[in-house]
């Protein structure tokens, strides 16, 4: 029984080599776009490390919501993230769990405030932005 427990010991660390490689980001090349693995509320999904374009009509704190989901977190609420269920239905009908949504700040509220993102996808494919608290959205697209 003695022997059996370096041989277990022996698996053990070269299971953990393995899983520590994978884990382990591979070097990129100067000026390339690195590789990005991030998880957010249990959700992973890969997005490619470059700067990302919202469009004018977004204001300022709305961008700055854009480039969080972007470079995955952190974020200030601990709602942002969770599933969005369009129970309004004002979004394309989608399975549960499709759209997540993200708070953006308003000045001089105490509250999480009207405005949000709202993405669908993992990672997002569609973006959405509400200022009246999903009782109208304006679809956007990021640009790279």
């Amino acid at each position: 029984m003695r022997r059996l427990h370096p041989v277990i010991l022996i698996a053990a660390l070269a299971f953990a080599a393995v899983l520590w490689q994978r884990h382990t980001p591979a070097p990129t090349p100067a000026g390339s776009a690195a590789k990005v693995t991030t998880s957010v509320q249990g959700r992973v999904f890969h997005a490619q490390k470059t700067a990302v374009t919202a469009p004018g009509f977004l204001p300022r704190e709305a961008r700055a919501t854009v480039a969080r989901i972007a470079s995955g977190g952190p974020y200030e609420h601990r709602q942002d993230g969770a599933v969005f269920g369009n129970y309004e239905g004002l979004l394309p009908a989608q399975p549960r769990g499709y759209y997540h949504e993200y708070t953006v700040q308003t000045s001089g509220v105490r509250s999480r405030g009207a405005r949000r993102i709202v993405t669908g996808g993992t990672p997002p494919v569609v973006w959405y932005y509400t200022d009246d608290h999903y009782r109208s959205f304006r679809r956007f697209e990021l640009g790279r």
